[in-house]
Order: C-alpha cells, then structure tokens, then sequence
C-alpha cells in the first residue's frame, strides 16, 4: 500500500508525554483530532521490536525503510518512506529497522468491544 502521508496536521492537540518502550528505542506521541480520532507520530530506531495491536492499526512509513513480519506469518516484508501497512486487531507484528532510523504515522480503529490481550510479554502500542 502506497499513498501520501501528510506534512503536517493543523487544530490538533498532542499529548506532551511520549511514548516510551525498550529503553526509548521506540517512541512516540499521542496527536488527538476533534472528531475524537487519534493518531501516533513516532521514530523507531535501529533494532527488532514486537509489538501486539487491540484495535486495528494502519502505519505509515514518512522517514526510512523496515521491514515487518506479521503475525503468524513466516516472511519479512520491507516498506520504504511512502507506504503503508495495516495490522489486525487483536494482534502483533515484529518491526525491524536495520539501519538508521523509521519516522512512522500510526493511526486506529478502535473495536466497539474491546477484550483484554490475553499477552503480556510485548507491548502494547495503541493503549497506554
């Protein structure tokens, strides 16, 4: 999936505490929109990272190249500045950065009914 992430987002507010998991190797922020939609903009550095999703996740690639194996699923796919890729919800996925840095857009689909993760061994990155 390939499409053009915006260059900026206007009357937005944005959460001042980021979003911190291994050892800030991964981080992002929290932007809320007036419709009640949220989306995160973060940057992953160099490393492998497993994180699990509840609801629905699209994240879009603006800086960089990683590449993604989802769950279940054997084979690594790589995504460039420019494409996008969407997880299940009630899943996980395994994001590799093998050099330099990913700048990533993350938007959700909330589920009208939310169950608990039954896994606590990764985490989580749309809930706190």
């Amino acid at each position: 999936m390939t499409e053009i992430s915006p260059e900026r987002f206007d009357n937005v507010s944005v959460i001042c505490k980021a979003n911190v998991y291994y050892d800030g190797q991964v981080t992002s922020h929290t932007v809320l929109f007036k419709d009640g939609k949220k989306k995160r903009l973060g940057v992953i550095r160099q490393g492998i990272y497993k994180f699990r999703t509840d609801d629905l996740e699209k994240m879009d690639i603006t800086y960089g190249s990683c590449r993604v194996r989802q769950a279940d699923e054997g084979q690594w796919v790589t995504y460039e500045a420019g494409a996008a890729f969407v997880i299940p919800g009630w899943s996980y996925f395994e994001i590799a950065v093998d050099k330099g840095v990913v700048e990533y857009i993350s938007s959700f689909e909330t589920h009208l009914n939310k169950k608990t993760y039954p896994s606590t061994e990764y985490p989580s990155v749309d809930r706190k």
